[in-house]
């Protein structure tokens, strides 16, 4: 438990950083490239590791099938939507938005999994986990909701990708980790790829040195070392373990901002940590008792 806590820890680290590298992205790349470009350098590492390790890509056509559908809405859709939701949504509302994940996984783990059960402690931790969020962004971020709508729609619709997600990841048959990694950044490049392509046209584009970077972080972190994390972690802690990442990305997001633009660290978000950790706590006893 000990160590799938840290694990857990280390991908909202690693998850919360791409919001800001996504904002840094998309000022001289456009959503679909940008969503091309890291999903293609990932399945990149990946493969060649696979290969180094002499893993071989799944074989069986169910697991193929699992790799397209996670595919689409483990990586091209929420990473597409929100690339294009953060060219006007500010980092608190975007946290907010995808703070609805933890709860729709949990219902949906109820219906779609097996020893993933809702209970009371969950929801209970899960709404203190919530609150914690809200504590952290401020009552004016929830204020400011709805005042791009189609933008706020698409972050939201995101969280909901994330949530369909876990549960395919919990539910795919069993093969290599590596393996499962390797084929849902193939099946991610194949279906973004020819969209980019066609649609924005990459090779009129002039990024810029700070952009392409962040692109290379995103493909490297939040995709490829992401997506092995990810797999470990549904399959050996459930759905809902993970899905309580969501809330503590918007805190390593505050901790980005005091390491890397010099803002300090107030109260508010020592205690939304505090609030997050007592809600993570809650549902893990529940769980195990």
């Amino acid at each position: 438990m000990f160590r799938h806590t840290l694990l857990l820890f280390f991908l909202a680290l690693i998850w919360s950083a791409s919001f800001l590298a996504i904002k840094i992205g998309v000022e001289t790349i456009p959503p679909l490239t940008l969503t091309a470009g890291r999903v293609l350098l990932a399945a990149v590492v990946v493969v060649a590791f696979a290969f180094y390790r002499r893993v071989r890509l799944p074989r069986e056509p169910r697991v193929w099938v699992y790799c397209l559908l996670l595919a689409i809405f483990g990586n091209v859709l929420p990473f597409t939507l929100i690339n294009w939701g953060e060219l006007h949504v500010d980092s608190g509302a975007a946290a907010i938005l995808m703070a609805v994940m933890p709860m729709a996984t949990i219902v949906l783990a109820h219906f779609f999994t097996v020893g993933d059960r809702m209970s009371t402690g969950k929801v209970a931790g899960v709404i203190i986990g919530f609150a914690g969020v809200v504590v952290l962004v401020g009552p004016e971020a929830v204020k400011g909701l709805g005042g791009d709508l189609w933008r706020q729609l698409a972050i939201s619709g995101a969280a909901m990708c994330y949530s369909l997600a876990v549960i395919l990841t919990r539910n795919m048959p069993a093969s290599p980790l590596i393996a499962r990694s390797a084929g849902v950044l193939i099946a991610s490049t194949l279906i973004i790829l020819p969209v980019a392509l066609v649609v924005e046209q990459p090779w009129t584009l002039v990024p810029s040195t700070d952009g392409m970077l962040a692109m290379v972080y995103l493909g490297l972190f939040p995709t490829a070392l992401a997506t092995v994390l990810l797999f470990h972690l549904v399959q050996h802690r459930g759905p809902s373990f993970v899905a309580y990442s969501n809330y503590l990305i918007p805190v390593f997001a505050v901790l980005w901002g005091v390491t890397f633009l010099g803002e300090k660290l107030s109260a508010q978000a020592g205690a939304a940590l505090v609030v997050i950790l007592c809600g993570m706590v809650i549902t893990q006893i529940r769980r195990r008792g």
